[in-house]
């Protein structure tokens, strides 16, 4: 624990002949001291002692006021002796001199140190009093951005992933994009046995040893290398189903989330039996002109061509979030720091908030949106860790560099998402303020400016791109775990008090 007095020096400013009424009425600095403790990882504690001669300049000021002003039975405006206004309304103007000062106070802090609060701090001005006597004091805690050092950022070198995609890529992507016009039929075969694209119906049993935790029956999903429940994730799925046939069964491995119902069972990882019912492939849909219309284009190689561009914009995110990840690295390996828990379990949200947003700015299509934050809500402490992180490295080089957005920028930026899934600017922004994501709007914006800012001076060498980034992935709305599932960021439940015992 650290202290650190700061005095902060008082000055006058004395109104001269033609100034500006709003300069002229502007209160003279206060005379204070500032203290910090660090009492944890991005947490102070702020003491703060106000001059005793700021608070007898008010409380005259505001007193003075009352003597012209006041109406005090038994005496004409105006003509009541200063002691009886003082008596009288002594704790209306002490109430009235305590919000002066404290919002001033406050404002002069902000100011005059570096203190970059996270959020507002935990000061009650009832709980503030003016004494008759000596300085006002007041202290508070506040969760504060964790203080670093950005070491040299510019000319790093940078692992580049890079693909060429060839016509089969692009054909799996115009079939996953024509599968909800397709028409399901049983595959051919004799017997018929299991791949990635196929539909599959099976009973599922899940278990945890030996014990059985949940069964659902005839459930039908799209066979992809990675499932992913609501409360976990079965990353070899594809692998451990492939070349199963009606009437047989494959066991899965399903790793469990943060928010799994039973807390006991939080990150286990159990197994899930699939016993297969029946095995449907997907027959395509004729390319008329009609379904081309839904796509926005005239013909299947305008689709082709529509459908490269969606996966370089998608390469181009992919390339984005390796350079974060690198950045992060060397960033973080000059300079370590920790959050604490109670501060990720409150920012959860908007980390998430933030990453949704950056991946629809980006151009990533919803059903794959919905996929990634599935995975980030997984586990997500450590993804929010890893957000937040990124987010106070971003932030503070666009301090540093100066980086600043108006609402030029966020116009710009809603007309580019609106364009992007063909809604009015005006809709969009209704949503994202309804969504209260107008704030990890112009954080995404100033983070991808900060980012690119390093992108431009950056090296480069191109590397292949990893095959775990390309591995496409399939959704339940299933649990793996029945039950209410649990909010990992929520507050652990208070304790109950014991009962008072019995009178003897």
């Amino acid at each position: 624990m650290t202290d650190e007095p700061r005095t902060d020096e008082a000055s006058t400013t004395e109104s001269q002949a033609g100034t500006d009424t709003a300069v002229a009425d502007k209160p003279s600095k206060l005379q204070q001291t500032v203290e910090f403790q660090d009492i944890g990882p991005c947490k102070k504690h702020i003491k703060v002692t106000v001059d005793r001669a700021d608070i007898d300049k008010r409380l005259d000021e505001n007193y003075s006021k009352l003597v012209v002003d006041a109406n005090v039975s038994g005496f004409r405006p105006g003509k009541a002796p200063r002691k009886i206004i003082e008596r009288r309304f002594k704790k209306d103007v002490a109430d009235q001199v305590r919000g002066e000062i404290l919002l001033q106070s406050l404002e002069q802090l902000a100011e005059e140190h570096d203190v970059a609060p996270l959020s507002a701090p935990d000061i009650d001005p009832s709980k503030i009093v003016v004494p008759d006597k000596g300085p006002l004091i007041y202290e508070f805690d506040v969760e504060v951005r964790p203080q670093f050092d950005l070491p040299n950022y510019k000319g790093l070198k940078l692992k580049r992933p890079i693909k060429k995609f060839t016509d089969e890529d692009v054909e799996r992507e115009e079939r996953r994009l024509l599968e909800p016009y397709g028409q399901l039929i049983p595959k051919e075969g004799n017997p018929a046995t299991l791949d990635v694209g196929d539909t599959l119906i099976a009973d599922l049993t899940t278990r945890f040893g030996d014990k059985v935790i949940s069964e659902v029956k005839e459930l039908k999903l799209r066979v992809e290398p990675r499932l992913i429940f609501k409360d976990g994730v079965a990353e070899k799925f594809g692998e451990q189903v492939k070349g199963a046939k009606a009437g047989e069964s494959r066991i899965v491995d399903i790793q469990l989330s943060d928010g799994v119902a039973d807390r006991a069972m939080k990150g286990q990882t159990i197994q899930a039996t699939f016993d297969v019912k029946d095995i449907k492939s997907l027959r395509l849909p004729e390319m008329t002109h009609e379904l081309m219309h839904e796509f926005g284009v005239h013909s299947q190689a305008q689709l082709r061509e529509l459908i490269r561009v969606v996966l370089d914009r998608r390469l181009e995110y992919q390339q984005r979030q390796a350079a974060r990840s690198q950045i992060m690295e060397h960033i973080t390996a000059a300079s370590s720091w920790e959050l604490p828990q109670d501060l990720l379990m409150r920012q959860a949200r908007k980390a998430l908030g933030r990453k949704v947003m950056e991946m629809r700015s980006s151009g990533i299509a919803e059903e794959e949106i919905t996929a990634r934050s599935r995975m980030l809500q997984q586990d997500v402490l450590q993804s929010t860790a890893l957000a937040l992180k990124e987010h106070f490295v971003l932030q503070k080089l666009a301090e540093t560099e100066k980086i600043e957005i108006n609402e030029d920028d966020i116009n710009d930026e809603i007309e580019r998402i609106a364009a992007q899934y063909d809604e009015p600017p005006r809709r969009v922004r209704a949503r994202l303020e309804k969504e209260d994501m107008m704030e990890a709007l112009a954080a995404e914006i100033i983070e991808r400016k900060a980012l690119d800012l390093i992108l431009q001076s950056a090296e480069y060498e191109d590397v292949a791109l990893d095959k775990s980034e390309e591995k496409t992935t399939s959704t339940l709305e299933q649990q793996a775990v029945p039950g209410e599932m649990t909010d990992p960021t929520a507050a652990p439940p208070a304790a109950e008090e014991p009962a008072p015992n019995p009178p003897s």
